[in-house]
């Protein structure tokens, strides 16, 4: 059985992450607060933006920029959408 979390972004509990997704103490807080179900959909919105923004990772300033997008996106507030992008179904 696998273990459950209670999510930030769904408020409910859902499967947990099997292991941090980041290093140190950010990642522990993931895990500890957010679903497997919604890091995978950070995960999808993240490469959107990195490819649409043409983000270069080596940069402070982008990475500063997906965090801050990061949070936003657990914490159900509005984030940046890659321009162009339909949702498959629409």
């Amino acid at each position: 059985m696998a273990q459950t979390v209670f999510c930030r972004k769904y408020q409910q509990e859902l499967e947990a992450l099997a292991f941090p997704p980041l290093p140190g103490a950010k990642g522990q807080e993931i895990q500890q607060t957010v679903s497997r179900r919604a890091w995978e959909e950070w995960q999808a919105l993240q490469t959107r933006l990195i490819n649409e923004k043409h983000l270069n990772m080596l940069d402070p300033q982008a990475r500063e920029y997906l965090t801050t997008q990061m949070n936003r996106f657990f914490d159900n507030q509005e984030t940046d959408h890659a321009e162009g992008y339909v949702p498959p179904g629409q």
